[in-house]
């Protein structure tokens, strides 16, 4: 029987509607499709203010949840499904875009502040914790200071940033099955710093 300690929550950070299905903001989605795709698992429950799938691994139950409440609000799906389920703030790994990162990289935090990013203040502010690890994917920074970042990451990616970004995605996916075999540290210590 899989006890409450075995059960993990991942989650990708998105917006849902077809016209942010290619943006920058939208890395999380995309990276969660992936690992779903991975552990052949259907993403397809719609409950807890989102759509989220699970399958049992290696005597663990996995969660996989895509919010659909806008970024803004991601934090209300998560909190719903986590406490539903019994899931503590540190077994549940959140996967979203950076715009600190280059594309075709990715960082892995144990826990930290939202660093400006809409999603994981709205998580943090829901949980209550800032103690969830995360799986950071570069998306790029603004290429003019004068942009609106708002509209930054509601854009598409050139070519050649979304051909770096196939690569990252991928190993944001695998990462957070790394986080789950063997922690944080040792994860950080593999992809973090890596190139694509």
């Amino acid at each position: 029987m899989i006890g409450k300690e075995d059960r993990w929550l991942i989650v990708g950070l998105g917006n849902p509607g077809k016209e942010y299905e290619r943006t920058r903001h939208n890395a999380g989605f995309r990276a969660i499709d992936i690992l779903a795709e991975n552990l052949r698992c259907k993403i397809d429950k719609a409950k807890f203010q989102g759509l989220y799938g699970q399958v049992s691994r290696q005597g663990q139950k996995l969660y996989l949840l895509k919010p659909l409440t806008y970024m803004n609000l991601s934090g209300r799906s998560i909190l719903q499904l986590s406490a539903y389920f019994h899931i503590p703030p540190q077994r549940i790994i959140v996967l979203f875009d950076d715009i600190s990162l280059e594309p075709g990289r990715i960082r892995i935090r144990a826990d930290g502040s939202a660093g400006g990013h809409n999603g994981i203040k709205s998580i943090i502010s829901e949980l209550g914790s800032q103690e969830f690890p995360r799986v950071k994917i570069g998306v790029g920074g603004k290429p003019d200071t004068d942009a609106d970042l708002k509209d930054w990451v509601l854009s598409p990616f050139s070519a050649a940033d979304e051909k770096a970004l196939e690569s990252a995605l991928k190993r944001a996916a695998d990462a957070a099955l790394c986080i789950i075999d063997s922690g944080v540290p040792e994860t950080a210590n593999r992809y973090n710093g890596s190139k694509p």
